[in-house]
């Protein structure tokens, strides 16, 4: 249930009615202004051409014409906008009982019928995940979490490139390298364990002929399908993958589904999309290699030329990501990408080829700017490079050291897990808070604020809410909400009513940073409430407010929950 439907729709019933009267049926938005100056607003200059009128004039005109409403408290033109307030009594009635009667579900939708196949992370089983690429995962499962609150069934999936010469040379090398010959590591974990090996490999391969020979001659085994290179470079991915899945379910990541881009070549598909496309009018060879000519289809620049055989005849990973899309079509009605910035080009060549195939499909794409530290961007290669692993640790750390200063009455267990919660939701909080199109410096004095737009002054204002109910103890939750309308209670209340349009427009459009913002205002509405309102004294009011406390609660455990952090009930 939507709060703010019955206001909405009042309004809008009300706004068609005088337009209607000024001789105008027309389709119009209305919005929920962010200055505070109305709950709701229909901005009126969409019908100055219709009207040959000014916004201003229509909207002074239609404010006149308005019928009389019961849930709206004062309707008026400002600006070339028909603005409405909403009944205090009304709208703190039915929030409060929407939040309570609800619960865990409060802000989610109806059920919908598509099937959505979200692919995130799939970086390379060649090494841990870096900082620079630890956005992928977490607007990857912040946004399938924000989907499946509006309704839709969808399974996240991660396409393992077990097929490229990278994780081929890892291959080769745990096979021909003594561990006695690579550099020790600081952390015992698989992904980090292998790192070395890869690296002197890598060395070995430049240095010399007869191990680059070697290198490709396994490529060309595993392209022929050869089961005994197959198998081994697939346990060579899935060791590096045992250390990926645990860096990310450490920041609450968890992945429905691998898939793996072998199966595509054992299974003949990537065969089967290499002879469709060498069919294609546009196909051309270039030594022996081939590729699609796409000037002409919006593609400019060496970018025309989109390869999808080597000169050898072996497939290219363009190759198997098409035959990864027409196996995801098969499976979903909507396919999401989350992608680097630098996949651009890429995901333009892919929809052309798609085309060519005969597809009317293309996946959705949503592009990151990658993550640096205020140092700098990171280098991958050779070794240069912050792991997603060292930031959680040092996030982990900065959190002890605030917890001790704060609550250094509580057991060191209880410390090290109130840390863990801050510290690794600090993580996702400071990431999903900037649009993923915006360049991000990830800073610590922001991502551990516990007074600014944090996760710990979130969570910390959850923690509050629990303390105010166990101190108060059991309640009348029957108690009346329409007496909370002081100026304090109205704020929270409207904040925690526009829950499940925050909700609703991070998951359709794709908007996931406008839930943090959400979760700061309703923290920030809530530390006024507490501050200036007797929450606990005057039994008349008291049970009314403590309902309000066991709301705001829900809603931002619900809001934590959805942008996959932990809702501490003690800071």
């Amino acid at each position: 249930m939507d709060p703010m439907s019955q206001f909405r729709s009042e309004a809008k019933s009300a706004a068609e009615e005088a337009f209607r009267s000024m001789g105008v049926e027309a389709a119009f938005d209305i919005e929920t202004p962010s200055t505070g100056i109305a709950d709701l607003a229909i901005p009126c200059f969409p019908l100055a051409k219709v009207l040959r009128k000014a916004p201003v004039a229509i909207a002074q005109e239609a404010a006149g014409k308005l019928p009389a409403m019961k849930l709206v408290s004062r309707a008026w033109a400002e600006n070339g906008y028909l603005n409405f307030n909403v009944d205090k009594a009304a709208l703190a009635a039915s929030t409060v009982r929407a939040v309570l009667g609800e619960g865990p579900d409060y802000g989610r939708g109806q059920d919908k019928p598509e099937k959505v196949l979200l692919e995130h992370t799939s970086v390379n089983p060649t090494g841990p995940i870096h900082v620079g690429r630890a956005r992928n995962p977490i607007i990857g499962d912040t946004l399938a979490r924000c989907m499946r609150a509006c309704g839709y069934d969808v399974t996240t999936e991660y396409l393992v490139n077990d097929v490229g010469k990278q994780v081929v040379l890892l291959a080769w090398g745990l096979e021909h390298i003594d561990p006695s010959e690579v550099d020790a590591v600081d952390r015992d974990k698989a992904d980090h364990r292998l790192v070395p090996f890869y690296r002197k490999a890598n060395q070995m391969m430049e240095a010399d002929s007869e191990v680059a020979k070697q290198v490709a001659d396994m490529l060309v085994r595993f392209e022929a399908g050869d089961a005994e290179v197959i198998d081994t470079v697939r346990r060579t991915a899935s060791m590096m993958l045992d250390g990926i899945v645990q860096s990310l379910k450490a920041i609450n990541v968890q992945i429905d589904r691998f898939t793996w881009e072998s199966d595509f070549i054992k299974n003949g598909v990537a065969r089967q999309v290499v002879e469709e496309l060498s069919k294609c009018a546009v196909c051309r060879e270039d030594k022996g290699a081939l590729y699609l000519d796409l000037e002409g289809c919006g593609i400019h620049g060496r970018g025309t030329k989109f390869f999808f055989t080597r000169s050898d005849g072996t497939t290219l990973y363009t190759t198997r990501d098409i035959a990864y899309h027409l196996n995801k079509f098969g499976r979903a009605d909507r396919a999401i990408n989350i992608l680097g910035e630098d996949q651009k080009l890429g995901q333009a060549q892919l929809a052309n080829a798609l085309r060519f195939l005969g597809k009317d499909r293309a996946p959705e794409c949503i592009f990151y700017s990658f993550v640096s530290l205020p140092e700098g961007r990171m280098s991958t290669r050779k070794g240069v490079v912050v792991y997603l692993d060292d930031l959680i640790e040092e996030a982990e750390e900065r959190a002890m050291e605030e917890v001790r200063k704060r609550r250094d009455d509580l057991p060191e267990e209880k410390m090290k897990e109130i840390a863990r919660n801050i510290g690794r939701g600090a993580v996702r909080y400071n990431i999903v808070r900037v649009q993923p199109e915006k360049q991000l410096v990830f800073k610590w004095e922001e991502a551990m604020n516990f007074e600014g737009n944090s996760a710990p002054f979130v969570q910390y204002a959850h923690a509050r809410a629990c303390s105010i109910l166990r101190k108060a103890g059991d309640f009348d939750r029957s108690a009346d909400p329409s007496v909370l309308t002081n100026d304090y209670e109205a704020k929270l209340i409207k904040e925690l009513a526009r829950f499940p349009s925050v909700i609703e427009e991070a998951g359709e459009k794709a908007r996931i940073h406008l839930l943090p913002v959400y979760c700061h205002d309703v923290a920030s509405a809530f530390n006024q409430f507490y501050t200036y309102v007797p929450v606990l004294k005057g039994e008349e009011m008291k049970n009314a407010r403590l309902a309000l406390v066991e709301a705001t609660r829900i809603v931002l455990a619900n809001a934590l929950n959805t942008l996959g952090l932990s809702a501490p009930e003690e800071m």
